[in-house]
């Protein structure tokens, strides 16, 4: 008799290709393996009238998840990175890291303008803190207003007209296979992703052997960077109401890591890099961190309401 693998995961279409792209690694990798995903619907994907930052974070679309997890009612959890919180429950761990997909983002419109060619009073949907401020920084006369939904919500509401643009994850787009054929994809040089864009985690009761299991999905060299990114993001104390990005990037041995802060009115907007050997990735993002807080993030957090 085969083994039970139960794989709790988000019911969007996303997340169900995400858990069935491990559940089939798994079982091509296990023969003796059954796995089976759980779809869990969250708070986050309850709440679709409101601002993320106001209705509680990301921590939403991962409550229940976790619940689940650690109750035993599903044997692993399956989540976009960028999605998890640095601080996980009590009990859990991060057992494995994917090879990470494309980290950039799009953007959509109707036929493939270039961001510097949107006209002035564009409107373009997003509901990241960290797009907004990007968008209005780069080009300031755009008009940026939310948009929540999943990534076919917002793709249609787009084409429908109730925004001009909008600008998704290539990631999710790719795994899809969504990407419009009017798209251009931003510059991340420019465009700085969000921390752990494109990247998996997979998340496991502490001390259970099923780590074991996961071993070879994992990458070393994406699981470096990401926890490059996510050492910053814990040391600035930054969520999804602090528009802040960050790319871990590994080359020979080092690991480059660049990343922001900015004012959601996108006026101010601090960058800077730091390199360091592999092995300090977490001190490479906790150090950048505190060059940004130094150099004027403090004070932004500050009118945030936030602090490091």
């Amino acid at each position: 008799m085969k083994r039970l693998v139960r794989i709790g995961t988000r019911g969007s279409a996303l997340a169900l290709w995400q858990a069935g792209w491990v559940k089939t690694r798994l079982e091509s990798l296990w023969p003796d393996l059954q796995v089976d995903l759980v779809p869990i619907t969250t708070s986050g994907d309850k709440i679709q009238d409101v601002p993320l930052a106001q209705a509680g974070g990301k921590r939403l679309f991962v409550k229940e998840i976790e619940e689940a997890l650690l109750s035993g009612m599903v044997d692993l959890a399956v989540h976009s990175m960028k999605d998890l919180p640095t601080d996980l429950p009590e009990g859990l761990i991060l057992s494995a890291v994917p090879e990470r997909e494309d980290s950039r983002d799009v953007l959509i419109t109707h036929h493939g303008a270039t961001l510097s060619e949107l006209p002035v009073g564009t409107r373009v949907g997003t509901s990241s803190l960290r797009r907004q401020s990007l968008l209005r920084h780069l080009h300031p006369g755009l008009r940026v207003e939310m948009l929540r939904g999943n990534v076919d919500t917002r793709l249609r509401k787009q084409r429908e007209g109730v925004v001009d643009a909008t600008v998704l994850a290539l990631a999710g787009l790719k795994r899809l296979n969504l990407l419009p054929d009017a798209h251009h994809i931003l510059d991340e040089r420019v465009f700085l992703p969000a921390i752990g864009q494109g990247a998996l985690g997979i998340e496991t009761r502490g001390g259970d052997k099923i780590s074991t299991l996961l071993s070879p999905l994992h990458h070393t060299d994406t699981a470096v960077a990401v926890s490059a990114e996510r050492a910053l993001l814990r040391r600035m104390g930054g969520n999804c109401r602090t528009p802040l990005a960050a790319k871990g990037t590994i080359l020979n041995g080092t690991i480059y890591l660049d990343a922001l802060i900015a004012s959601p009115d996108g006026r101010q907007l601090i960058r800077s890099e730091r390199s360091a050997p592999v092995g300090a990735a977490e001190e490479v993002g906790t150090a950048l961190a505190d060059t940004l807080l130094a150099q004027g993030g403090k004070e932004i957090l500050e009118k945030l309401g936030q602090t490091s």
